[in-house]
């Protein structure tokens, strides 16, 4: 039998979503207490990887049983009274046993918040705080270049991809509620740092550091040479994905 999950999860405190010996995982706390509910050591598989300090919306993961769940809000409801209370699982459902959290994920949402007001002791792990005025009208023009299907070996930390380094964005939104600039990224795949360093180069861009012809030539040149510029992970939010 298999179940998705979706969940969401404060990130600040982990060292992100993939398991690792020795350290806090959003993966490996929610794996240990599903094996423990089912009395069977028990494997997750995300949608995709968060890094540290990355927060989630709607991360998603599917997971194998023997013996069917009778009762999933039930099973649901002991998860989270046993999981961190960073970590909270807001839906379960059987799906068909070919369904794949990762492979079968048809596109996803990244938000990234930045603060450009006042300090906020109470969001500092949610926002990145930078008081700048930034030049929203090329950052805008800038975010267009990354539409469509692109190599985007320049704009990750990662040497190889299984999948390769193509991947498709279908839209960048940029919106400026009160001192605040929002920035959501929809794509068919992300990799590691992708879009930590897109929103750094737009922000750069946005200060007139960097311009969009210097950005467009690190998509169209195959060199790697990848950017400078990584915006901090706490501004960042997996947002939904879409099936």
């Amino acid at each position: 039998m298999r179940y998705l999950a979706t969940v969401k999860y404060n990130g600040t405190h982990f060292q992100g979503w993939q398991r690792q010996p020795n350290a806090e995982t959003i993966q490996g706390s929610i794996e240990q207490v599903i094996s423990k509910l089912l009395d069977v050591e028990t494997a997750i598989y995300g949608s995709g990887r968060t890094d540290a300090g990355v927060h989630a919306l709607g991360q998603t993961f599917h997971f194998d049983t023997i013996n069917e769940i009778e009762d999933l809000d039930k099973f649901r409801y002991a998860m989270n009274r046993l999981l961190n209370r960073d970590i909270h699982v807001m839906d379960l459902e059987k799906v068909d046993d070919n369904f794949h959290a990762r492979l079968s994920a048809k596109h996803k949402i990244y938000q990234y918040i930045i603060n450009t007001g006042e300090d906020d002791p109470f969001n500092i792990d949610f926002k990145h705080f930078y008081p700048r005025e930034m030049n929203i009208t090329e950052m805008v023009e800038a975010a267009k270049l990354f539409y469509g299907k692109h190599d985007f070996r320049n704009y990750t930390s990662k040497e190889e991809d299984e999948f390769g380094f193509v991947r498709e964005i279908l839209g960048i939104n940029i919106h400026t509620p009160q001192d605040h600039i929002v920035i959501t990224i929809t794509a068919t795949g992300f990799m590691r740092y992708m879009v930590r360093m897109i929103v750094g180069t737009l922000i750069e861009i946005g200060m007139g550091r960097f311009t969009a012809e210097e950005a467009k030539k690190l998509l169209d040149n195959p060199e790697r040479n990848f950017v400078n510029y990584k915006a901090p992970p706490n501004g960042l939010y997996l947002v939904k994905v879409e099936y």
